[in-house]
């Protein structure tokens, strides 16, 4: 997906990231999660269902 298919959401960095470039950015919306490189973020977003990145969650919260 572009970027621009997720213009009606905020990209956000994890309070974790340390405030580098080398991690993740999440942007959500209603129907799907952006999942972007903050280092390269023109490079394009991963989509993901809701449910989808809950399951993502909870394989983290495992740790």
């Amino acid at each position: 997906m572009t970027n621009g298919e997720f213009a009606g959401g905020t990209w956000r960095k994890s309070s974790y990231s340390g405030g580098g470039n080398d991690c993740v950015e999440v942007a959500l919306l209603a129907d799907r999660i952006g999942v972007r490189d903050s280092k390269n973020p023109g490079a394009g977003a991963l989509s993901v269902s809701p449910s989808g990145w809950r399951g993502f969650l909870r394989v983290l919260d495992r740790d």
